[in-house]
């Protein structure tokens, strides 16, 4: 099989490599002409590491980041309302999460898929696409023209591959909220990812490494509209002073050269199948969520695992294997955009009555047991 690849982050990293760890030859292209991520880290929950073992880089990715045993939360004073301990999927001897700076997942998986031969093109992207019954011809940006078995689309949220196949009726929706990440140094003490519940809002502390860990902030926001720096500090500074304990001691190390992440939350539904012929979409691009369940970037590498054990196939179909695609990823990941759209709205909520409600049903849950949605999300991909 010959695949083309179209964008480098997880999701088309990824399905580079599980292509090639089946045989495939496989190029890969990414419109941006710099091999770098923005981002500040990524969580990496139980069966997010089953799919990095799966693609050869779950040792890595634990050595780089800080493993942790499951969840704690608090309400906005620091009151440990109950923890989570989660279930460990890859085996006894392997933690249950990982948590783990952006760059330095980029850095895993671009070597993963060098080591592997994917051939890698920056600052290019597809002028062109003619398919017929047997492959697809691409011209390419830089005025190549290649022919390919299947073409994989990963190339994110605004996805101009989604854009070219089904139009424009599917673009992100922005859901109200918005996400701001710091990156700060981690107090000696904070060895799980901790949950803050506030009122209208919710903070959060993840430990990256042994020195980092970073701080993030959901708030609810009118627009999605860009937020220049000097405003995003003066509200992440008022939205801090909300919250007091580990949060407050962790806003406190907020520095005025400290770089901010800012983020609206949006999604995108795209109705199944998520292709057509031989051109599948994968991750964002075709189902990007809320991050509340913190499962974004694992729906993409789970995604990546099934498009190639089906395409890699001897008797590979592409109407037959993209049904087949569909049958095991749709439910799976609208049940990840669901249940995330709903602890999110939940996180958010502004009458204080309601919210105290809330965190009364968070303490009264069995404490060290997983989290609802981990049993389901425990199954096979």
């Amino acid at each position: 099989m010959r695949a083309l690849v179209v964008g480098g982050g997880i999701a088309g990293l990824s399905a580079a490599i599980a292509l090639a760890m089946r045989g495939a030859a496989v190029d890969l292209v990414e419109v941006k002409p710099q091999n770098a991520v923005l981002g500040v880290g990524i969580i990496q929950p139980n069966n997010a590491l089953r799919v990095l073992d799966q693609l050869g880089i779950l040792e890595p990715c634990l050595a780089a980041g800080y493993p942790t045993e499951g969840w704690v939360y608090y309400d906005h004073r620091g009151i440990e309302l109950t923890r989570f301990d989660s279930l460990r999927l890859v085996g006894d001897h392997r933690p249950p999460n990982n948590a783990l700076p952006r760059p330095a997942l980029h850095a895993i998986l671009t070597e993963r898929a060098a080591s592997l031969g994917v051939h890698i093109a920056l600052g290019t992207t597809v002028a062109g696409l003619a398919e017929d019954d047997a492959g697809v011809d691409v011209a390419l940006s830089d005025g190549r023209r290649q022919r390919y078995d299947l073409i994989v689309g990963a190339d994110g949220i605004r996805s101009a591959l989604r854009r070219r196949l089904f139009g424009d009726g599917h673009d992100p929706q922005f859901v109200g909220h918005s996400c701001w990440r710091v990156t700060v140094p981690r107090p000696a003490d904070l060895d799980r990812c901790a949950l803050f519940f506030g009122i209208g809002l919710k903070a959060g502390m993840v430990p990256l490494t042994r020195a980092e860990m970073y701080l993030l902030l959901i708030s609810n926001e009118p627009s999605p509209a860009h937020v220049d720096l000097p405003e995003q500090r003066r509200m992440l500074a008022g939205y801090l002073s909300h919250f007091g304990g580990p949060v407050a001691q962790a806003a406190a190390m907020i520095g005025p050269e400290t770089p901010i992440v800012y983020t609206p939350v949006e999604e995108v539904i795209l109705p199944a199948p998520w292709g057509r012929g031989r051109i599948w979409l994968i991750g964002d691009a075709a189902h990007a969520s809320t991050p509340y369940l913190s499962q974004g970037a694992t729906m993409a590498m789970e995604d990546a695992v099934v498009l190639a054990e089906l395409a890699a196939a001897p008797d590979f179909v592409p109407a037959a294997a993209l049904d087949a695609f569909m049958a095991r990823r749709l439910p799976r990941c609208r049940f990840v955009q669901e249940t995330s759209r709903r602890i999110g709205d939940e996180g958010q909520l502004t009458d204080p009555a309601a919210c105290a409600a809330r965190n009364e049903r968070i303490r009264s849950a069995e404490p060290g047991r997983p989290r609802p949605h981990e049993t389901f999300l425990a199954e096979p991909v």
